[in-house]
């Protein structure tokens, strides 16, 4: 599992618990398949990253991504390359 780092958003996502509305953590999900030759580890084949979840950068409260408004997630998803 890889962690993202947290991404600054520049829309109108409010944290319902601390009132935070600029930092946010994205955590996601990536698989990646390695190819050994040689000594040398090469990546073969990876996948784009998956949102698995959000939280608020402050307080750490976990937020909805699945209710967010429909241009802020496909930002959000647009700025870490996931789908």
């Amino acid at each position: 599992m890889s962690i993202a780092a947290p991404v600054v958003l520049q829309s109108t996502l409010t944290c319902p618990h601390c009132g935070n509305d600029r930092n946010f953590q994205v955590k996601t999900l990536q698989m990646h398949v390695v190819h050994l030759e040689d000594g040398r580890v090469e990546v073969s084949e990876e996948s784009r990253p998956a949102v698995l979840e959000v939280l608020c950068d402050e307080c750490e409260t976990a937020l909805k991504f699945e209710e967010f408004e429909d241009p802020l997630r496909k930002e959000v998803l647009l700025t870490i390359g996931a789908r």
